[in-house]
C-alpha cells in the first residue's frame, strides 16, 4: 500500500462518521472480470474492491502456475482420483449430506477420503444419483451450497481447481426479503416459492476451471456445482471489514441474549454463558476477538515504531509496508476503542490480559501519532 492508497482508504472512512457502512450496499450493475495480473495491482484490488465491498472474479490466468491444479486434475480437466488416492486416501474429512436439512445446514459425518471417492465414482456411475444421498465432501461441493454469508462476515476468495460453479449474489440488507416470520433465512433461494415470488438474486456469476471469485463481506450467496469441482476456498479479516465483523459479533451476542432471556435473572453467571453459547455458535467470543486484535497490533506496531516522522515511504508491492501497518492500526483502534465501551465486553473478566485493552489501546493512538497525518 502507497500512501495515495491509505489516503484514499482513510477519506473512505472518515466519509462514514465514525458509523459503520450502510447496511443495505450500492449494488453493481455486474461482476467485473480481471484478466490479466501484470495490469492489475494490489492498490487497484483495495481501491475497486475491498473498501467499496463488491464482488469480482480473477481470469485462470491468476492461477495457472498453481502445483493443484496441474497435479489433482487430469489432461481432461476431471478430477484426478488416482492422484488424490494415492497422496490423500487415508486421510479423514468431513462429509455433508445435501439430500438431508436439519435446520438451515446438512448433517456431517467423517469418513476416510478413499471411502469418499469411491462413493464419487459411484455417483458419477449413477447418473448424478445415489442411495446414499448427494454427498460433498468439505469444499469439495457437489451440489449446492446453502445460502450463506461467510463466517464472521470475513472476505473470501473461492478456485475452481477443476469444474465449473454458478454463484447467486445479494448484496448486504438484500437478505432481509427472504426471512421468514420468525427471521430465519432460506436454506435454498432456488426453491419455487422463491421463485414464484420474485426474489432474484441481484448478480450471477457463472465461474470457470482456474477462475478465482471475490466473495465480499456480507454478501449472501449461494453456489451450484455444474459438474464435477474441486475447489479450493480462504477466508481472511483485514482492516477494511474489520468493522463489519465487530458488528456481526454484537449482533449474534444480542441474538443469543434474546434466545435464553427468559432465564436472565434465575442464571448465575448469565452474561458469561451467552459468551459460551455465542462461542459454540460462531466459533468464537468477545474475549477471543480481543485477543484477534491484539494479536494483529503486536505484529504491526514494531513496523510502525520503527518509523519516525516524516520517515514513511511509499510502497507499491502488495507486502505489509508501512503504510499498510499505519492504516491496520488506525482501523484496529477504531474498533478498540468501540470494544472497550461496549457494555457486554466490560462484564467480560479481562483480569489477566496482557496488555489491559485500555492499555492496548493507548499503544495503537501513541503509534499513530507519531506517523504523519493525512
Amino acid at each position: 500500500m502507497d500512501r495515495e492508497t491509505r489516503e484514499f482508504a482513510e477519506s473512505h472512512f472518515r466519509g462514514l462518521q465514525g458509523r459503520l457502512p450502510s447496511k443495505v450496499s450500492p449494488t453493481p450493475d455486474r461482476v467485473d472480470f480481471i484478466e490479466k495480473p501484470d495490469s492489475f495491482s494490489y492498490t487497484d484490488f483495495f481501491k475497486s474492491y475491498l473498501l467499496p465491498n463488491v464482488p469480482c472474479v480473477f481470469s485462470s490466468a491468476f492461477t495457472e502456475h498453481w502445483g493443484c491444479r496441474k497435479r489433482w486434475v487430469t489432461p481432461s480437466g476431471k478430477p484426478d482420483f488416482d492422484h488424490l488416492l494415492q497422496n490423500y486416501g487415508d486421510v479423514v474429512v468431513p462429509v455433508a449430506n445435501c439430500g438431508v436439512q436439519e435446520y438451515n445446514s446438512n448433517p456431517k459425518e467423517h469418513m476416510p477420503l478413499k471411502d469418499y471417492i469411491s462413493y464419487w465414482k459411484e455417483f458419477i456411475r449413477g447418473d448424478y444419483s445415489s442411495p446414499r444421498g448427494c454427498l460433498y465432501l468439505k469444499d469439495w461441493h457437489l451440489c449446492r451450497s446453502p445460502f450463506h454469508a461467510d463466517i464472521l462476515r470475513s472476505y473470501s476468495w473461492s478456485v475452481n481447481i477443476c469444474g465449473r460453479k454458478k454463484w447467486l449474489f445479494f448484496p448486504p440488507g438484500q437478505e432481509e426479503a427472504l426471512r421468514d416470520s420468525h427471521g430465519g433465512l432460506p436454506y435454498d433461494v432456488t426453491a419455487p416459492e422463491f421463485l414464484e415470488s420474485h426474489l432474484h438474486p441481484v448478480l450471477e456469476v457463472t465461474q470457470e476451471a482456474g477462475e478465482m471469485v471475490f466473495v465480499p463481506s456480507g454478501w449472501h450467496h449461494q453456489v451450484h456445482n455444474l459438474e464435477d469441482t474441486i475447489s479450493i476456498n480462504h477466508n481472511w479479516i483485514n482492516g477494511c471489514n474489520l468493522a463489519n465483523t465487530w458488528r456481526f459479533l454484537q449482533q449474534e451476542l444480542c441474538a443469543v441474549q434474546q434466545e435464553v432471556s427468559e432465564w436472565r435473572d434465575t442464571m448465575p453467571d448469565w452474561h458469561h454463558h451467552c459468551q459460551v453459547i455465542m462461542k459454540s455458535c460462531s466459533g468464537i467470543n468477545f474475549e477471543e476477538f480481543y485477543h484477534f486484535l491484539k494479536v494483529i497490533a503486536e505484529r504491526r506496531l514494531p513496523l510502525v515504531k520503527k518509523i519516525g516522522p516524516g520517515e514513511v515511504r511509499c510502497s507499491e508491492d502488495s507486502g505489509l509496508g508501512p503504510q499498510h501497518a499505519i492504516f491496520d492500526i488506525s482501523r484496529i483502534a477504531e474498533v478498540l476503542a468501540s470494544v472497550v465501551v461496549n457494555p457486554d465486553f466490560q462484564r467480560v473478566d479481562t483480569s489477566k490480559f496482557l496488555p489491559q485493552p485500555e492499555d492496548l489501546l493507548q499503544q495503537l493512538q501513541e503509534a499513530l501519532a507519531t506517523t504523519d497525518p493525512l
